[in-house]
């Protein structure tokens, strides 16, 4: 069911429209066109410019075409597809009581808990995951505890995509893209025996276990990955901006495959410098604790976890025999150039990033069923989101009948920073693929702000055509997908 079944209200705060050029040229090169006008000006004299238009598309070979063939979950809501596409499908949510550092005055009470595992150790001889993943002692001992998360998503991914680790060992044509923060925990515990013996003596594998390339450092080794390898940090924008640069390399003939893979941990170094900004939730009751679009929002719940995609050339994944699950359409990026952690408020860039991704895969904004939104459950954040996708879908250009669904599926997994854009790409594949699109379980009050947007209650049984996914990150980094059924 909708909230809002008949809402035609346009938002009034976007401003006057200017032609995006960037998405213009990106429409041109894909043969869709010129492209549709940016909801906001770019700059001071946008308004009174004259409508950029499309450089011709010179002739040439078609631009290649990257595909998913494989998936791989570790999350709050389970750890493989069938587990992950049930809780999505039932809004079943994986939040925990949680009480870090033994003190039960921190106003931090629930988590995206990551259930099967035991990682909360320094000491890699005390981890523990469940049976079927084969974890080297040599592998082991340079990981950070969400690595360990990351190697299992990655096999999970690989055999979703009928490879074997051997197939992808030394092959020149594989890549490996990460998004990680690295692990606090791990670096805090080394620095503080570093600091106890005075700096005599440390961990010689302290530094790769943990500042923000552990995974590319760790799991090229462990994969013997030739192509390329490249670790991506640009906060909870992370995981996207990963898959959309390995898409890129695939359609610019660099690389035939890319393996992406976003992890996070879940653990009181990571999660608790964010209850000093203020931005979690201090709720006890998981339905009220993330709840993204609500009126009564208070803050997001932090989650760990980890998720991997296999994007390959179309062409590569039809001559071995694969199925691919989607096309990785079209991706754009934007920056607000606003604030270090807060949203542009009428959230400009993401728009720009919106409109941009629908030019990049030569899409109307009328011809998205579904949008997966970043929609962590902050009172700032859901408001600046809520205004970017009233300016794409809701501003008169979309007829009401063919504006698409929203959901946030954070009201379940909680946020999980760097992994989120990755997590939630591979959820929208799923459920893609499973005749399906995420409702909003949590969602009781629509904020106003969300006039003119299909919020669904429930999951709806519908199979979606194309699907938007958004992610926003610290210092205005913007970046959404636009997945293609196949």
């Amino acid at each position: 069911m909708s909230t809002t079944p008949d809402r035609r209200v346009s938002a009034t705060s976007a401003g006057p429209a200017a032609a995006d050029p960037v998405a213009a040229a990106a429409a041109a090169a894909a043969g869709a066109g010129p492209a549709v006008a940016s909801p906001v000006p770019a700059g001071p004299a946008a308004a009174s410019a004259p409508a950029a238009s499309a450089p011709a598309a010179s002739a040439g070979p078609p631009r290649r075409r990257a595909v998913i063939t494989g998936l791989g979950f570790i999350t709050p809501i389970g750890n493989d597809r069938a587990a992950v596409a049930a809780s999505l499908r039932e809004g079943r949510h994986g939040f925990e009581p949680v009480e870090f550092l033994q003190n039960p005055a921190i106003p931090v009470r629930l988590a995206g808990t990551v259930k099967g595992f035991s990682v909360d150790s320094m000491s890699w001889r005390d981890w523990r995951w469940p049976a079927g993943y084969d974890l080297p002692r040599e592998t082991l001992r340079g990981l950070a505890p969400h690595g360990v998360y990351a190697i299992c998503a990655v096999r999970q991914a690989l055999r979703d995509a009928g490879l074997a680790p051997a197939a992808i060992a030394g092959d020149d044509g594989t890549g490996l893209f990460c998004a990680s923060a690295g692990s606090a925990m791990m670096l805090h515990g080394h620095l503080a025996q570093m600091h106890a013996v005075r700096g005599e003596r440390g961990n010689p594998m302290g530094v790769v276990s943990s500042i923000a390339g552990t995974l590319n450092f760790n799991l090229a080794a462990h994969f013997h990955v030739t192509g390329a390898v490249c670790g991506f940090v640009s906060a909870c924008a992370s995981g996207s901006h990963a898959l959309g640069y390995a898409a890129d390399e695939i359609r610019l003939g660099r690389l035939r495959r890319v393996i992406v893979v976003a992890a996070e941990e879940m653990n009181a170094e990571t999660l608790l410098p964010f209850a000093a900004m203020r931005a979690l939730s201090p709720r006890r009751d998981p339905r009220l604790a993330s709840r993204p679009f609500d009126a009564a929002r208070d803050g997001f719940v932090g989650a760990g976890g980890a998720a991997a995609l296999v994007l390959e050339d179309a062409a590569l994944a039809a001559a071995r025999g694969a199925r691919p699950q989607a096309e990785l359409a079209g991706w754009g990026q934007a920056a607000d150039g606003h604030g270090i952690a807060m949203s542009h408020p009428e959230g400009r860039g993401l728009a720009l990033a919106m409109r941009r991704a629908l030019a990049d895969a030569g899409a109307a904004p009328a011809d998205i069923d579904y949008v997966n939104a970043h929609g962590t459950s902050t009172p700032v954040g859901d408001r600046a989101e809520a205004l970017a996708l009233r300016a794409v879908f809701a501003a008169g250009e979309t007829p009401s009948a063919r504006r698409p669904l929203i959901s946030g599926t954070k009201a379940l997994t909680g946020h999980p920073l760097s992994l989120a854009g990755a997590m939630e790409a591979a959820f929208c594949v799923l459920a893609m693929n499973e005749g399906f699109l995420p409702g909003n379980p949590h969602l009781v009050n629509p904020d106003p702000v969300c006039e003119g947007l299909d919020l669904p209650l429930a999951a709806v049984e519908r199979r979606a055509r194309l699907v938007l996914n958004n992610s926003s990150g610290f210092g205005g980094s913007n970046v959404c997908h636009v997945l293609r059924a196949l």
